[in-house]
């Protein structure tokens, strides 16, 4: 078995298609094909299901695909240490963030690191709840995970480093004269329309409480991308429950407001204790100088 063999699986695993990653690695399909075959050979199991011009992995090959990935990622994590020794101050810093944390402090994060190192280059994916960035790093799909979690991480296999608590406020159209509420109770909500996003986040998973608890509040849109939830607010569509780093994108006609007693959001750096690329690295340490290191 050798890297070569890995990084094909992994393409095709990521293209889904024999084709498609044969174009990504600029070799022939036929080629591919036969280094996979003789991966599975080696390892006297099926790695994907072959259906026609349709693959899958198959049981098998998604217990390897983890393994795969770290082993790529820490022979490339290797190299780099290599290359920074020889003065090559170029990376790439894979990330995986959930809608929130991906505007603030991410944003923010990503912005003071760019202006002292601006040959590193990111790659954010999205993710969508806290189980899913956990096991993008487990599996090595990425190396930093930026989760928002009700309570603070602590994760036996990962280090953390905690980095924000965010309290979930009241979004709401703003009323031109009407004064600015230093509080509200969620109590008095009754009534309301409200934007919520999927099942998953935390804002969600609270609005589904209110409502639980006797809160007459009705859903009038339920959107998969977070992101267009204030523009909604906006619109008049209802209001919403967001963390309050979502003020600085609420323009001057959505007001974020305190809800008594609601819950913050925690927002954490999770990553693998060891074979970090170098960018990673400092990118993570940078991160380490507003949060605080947690360990199990």
């Amino acid at each position: 078995m050798d890297i070569r063999q890995l990084r094909q699986f992994l393409a095709v695993v990521d293209t889904g298609s024999f084709t498609k990653a044969a174009e990504a690695m600029l070799v022939a399909q036929p080629s591919l094909s036969q280094t996979i075959k003789g991966l599975e050979r080696e390892l006297g199991v099926s790695l994907f299901n072959r259906i026609g011009r349709t693959v899958s992995l198959s049981e098998a090959g998604r217990e390897f695909e983890g393994p795969a990935r770290l082993a790529v990622r820490d022979l490339d994590a290797a190299k780099a240490h290599i290359d920074r020794l020889r003065g090559l101050q170029a990376g790439r810093i894979e990330i995986a963030a959930m809608p929130s944390p991906s505007i603030e402090p991410l944003t923010a994060l990503m912005a003071t690191f760019a202006a002292s190192h601006p040959q590193i280059a990111f790659a954010v994916d999205g993710t969508f709840t806290v189980d899913e960035t956990i096991e993008s790093v487990r599996h090595g799909r990425v190396e930093i995970g930026f989760p928002g979690s009700r309570e603070p991480l602590r994760l036996a296999d990962l280090d953390v480093i905690t980095v924000s608590a965010q309290p979930l406020m009241l979004a709401r159209r703003r009323v031109p004269g009407a004064p600015q509420a230093s509080m509200v109770d969620p109590r008095t909500l009754t009534g309301s329309r409200f934007v919520v996003s999927h099942p998953g986040s935390l804002m969600r998973a609270y609005v589904d409480e209110l409502i639980s608890d006797g809160v007459d509040l009705e859903i009038t849109a339920e959107v998969a991308h977070r992101t267009s939830i204030i523009p909604l607010v906006r619109a008049g569509i209802g209001s919403a429950v967001l963390p309050s780093a979502w003020q600085a994108f609420a323009g001057n006609d959505v007001e974020l407001v305190p809800l008594l007693g609601a819950p913050s959001l925690h927002v954490s750096a999770i990553f693998r204790p060891e074979g970090l690329t170098p960018a990673a690295a400092a990118f993570l340490a940078a991160t380490a100088e507003v949060g605080t290191t947690m360990s199990v």
